[in-house]
C-alpha cells in the first residue's frame, strides 16, 4: 500500500507538469462553462424542464472531463512512458503489475473529480447551478462512465507504438466525440445524421445518463446506456489486458 501512495504521488506531480493535459483537463471545461454561460445564461427555461442552460451543460462538461482523461491524457501518458523505457523499468522493480496501473488509474481518475467538482463549484458559485437529481446515482455513473472511457484509452495506449501516435489517435477520436455526443452541443440539436455517428460513441452515453440524471430522470430510463457503457469497460479490460505491452518493439 505504500509503494502505490508514493507511486500514485509521483505520477500525480508528472501529471502536474504536462501543461496540455492539465489545461484540456481542469482548465478548458471551465472554460467552456464561461463563455456558454456568459452568452445564454442560467435562467429557467421550459426547454429544460424548468432548468436552466448551465444546469443542463454542467454534466455534460462532465462528461468532457472523462473523454480529456479517458482519451488523452492516459494512453498519451502510457505510451510516451512505454516509449522511454519507463515501463520497462517499472516493470523490473518489486511493484507488482496491479500496482502499477492502480496508480495510473488513481492519478487520472483523482484528475477528472478535481475537473467535475471545479466545474460545480464555480457552476454554482458563477451561476447558481440548479442539482434536480439523486447525488448517488449521478456519482455511481460519473464512476462507471470514467472508468468505461480508461478501459477505452487503455486500448488505445495498447495498440499505439509511440506517444505521438497515441496523441493522434485521441485527438482524432475526442474532437468528434465532444461534438457529435452532446457534450458541447445539445443532442436535440444536432442533425439525425449526426446523431446517429454519435450513438457509435462511448461518450453520448456518458452525457446522456449524466445529464438525465442530474436533472432528475429515474435510473431506469437509462439502464440501456448503463449496459452499453458496462459492456465498453468489460470489453476495453479484456481487449487491453490481451494486447498492453510493457516495452516498446524498439527496446
Amino acid at each position: 500500500m505504500r509503494g502505490l501512495w508514493k507511486l500514485t504521488v509521483i505520477e500525480f506531480k508528472l501529471f502536474l507538469r504536462e501543461p496540455e493535459a492539465f489545461f484540456f483537463t481542469l482548465i478548458f471545461p471551465l472554460v467552456m462553462l464561461f463563455v456558454f454561460g456568459s452568452i445564454y445564461g442560467n435562467d429557467p427555461r421550459d426547454y429544460f424542464g424548468g432548468f436552466g442552460m448551465v444546469d443542463f451543460s454542467v454534466p455534460a462538461y462532465i462528461g468532457l472531463v472523462i473523454a480529456v482523461a479517458g482519451l488523452m491524457n492516459l494512453p498519451i501518458g502510457v505510451a510516451f512512458d512505454r516509449e522511454k523505457g519507463v515501463l520497462r523499468r517499472l516493470r523490473a522493480t518489486p511493484a507488482k503489475a496491479s500496482t502499477i496501473l492502480t496508480a495510473w488509474v488513481g492519478v487520472y481518475f483523482l484528475a477528472t473529480v478535481i475537473g467535475a467538482f471545479l466545474l460545480i463549484i464555480f457552476g454554482k458559485l458563477v451561476y447558481g447551478l440548479r442539482f434536480g437529481g439523486n447525488g448517488w446515482w449521478v456519482l455511481f455513473m460519473f464512476i462507471l462512465g470514467t472508468f468505461s472511457m480508461f478501459a477505452f484509452g487503455f486500448i488505445i495506449a495498447s495498440v499505439a507504438k509511440t506517444g505521438r501516435t497515441a496523441s493522434v489517435i485521441g485527438m482524432v477520436l475526442f474532437f468528434p466525440m465532444i461534438f457529435f455526443s452532446g457534450a458541447t452541443i445539445p443532442w436535440s440539436q444536432l442533425p439525425d445524421t449526426v446523431q446517429t455517428i454519435g450513438n457509435a460513441m462511448p461518450l453520448t452515453y456518458i452525457v446522456r445518463v449524466l445529464q438525465g440524471l442530474w436533472l432528475g430522470d429515474p435510473i431506469s430510463v437509462h439502464l440501456e446506456s448503463i449496459g452499453i457503457l458496462v459492456g465498453i469497460l468489460v470489453l476495453g479490460v479484456a481487449i487491453s489486458a490481451r494486447l498492453f505491452r510493457w516495452e516498446s518493439e524498439q527496446q
